[in-house]
């Protein structure tokens, strides 16, 4: 490559790759081991209301999952265009711990808690 060229790319984009790295895989981690634990809460439900708890859950579990799904290949994403297109590398590293914010508020909408 011409030297002019090397110059005008930032060098230090993949910072906000590792600070979203360090952030979200923490944060999803935490959201599915809470998730995963949250069928406990209902253990000394009613029937009825393990019934209502039970079907939210299942439908919230698959949205908190898929959500942390996407939000791994937001960060992944994020690694890759940081060294192709600096700004939307950024963009995406931002994003990611964001992913795994939304997801978390839809799993605790979509669960009818008792």
């Amino acid at each position: 490559m011409p030297e002019d060229v090397m110059h005008t790319r930032p060098s230090r984009v993949w910072i906000a790759s590792l600070i979203s790295t360090v952030v979200t895989l923490p944060l999803a981690f935490f959201a599915l081991v809470f998730g995963g634990l949250s069928p406990m809460a209902c253990d000394s439900c009613s029937e009825a209301d393990a019934h209502r708890f039970d079907a939210g859950f299942g439908t919230a579990w698959t949205v908190l999952c898929c959500g942390l799904v996407l939000s791994l290949a937001v960060l992944v994403a994020s690694w890759v265009c940081s060294f192709r297109r600096p700004p939307a590398g950024v963009f995406l590293a931002v994003l990611a711990p964001c992913t795994v914010f939304v997801a978390w508020v839809m799993f605790m909408a979509l669960v009818d808690w008792p």
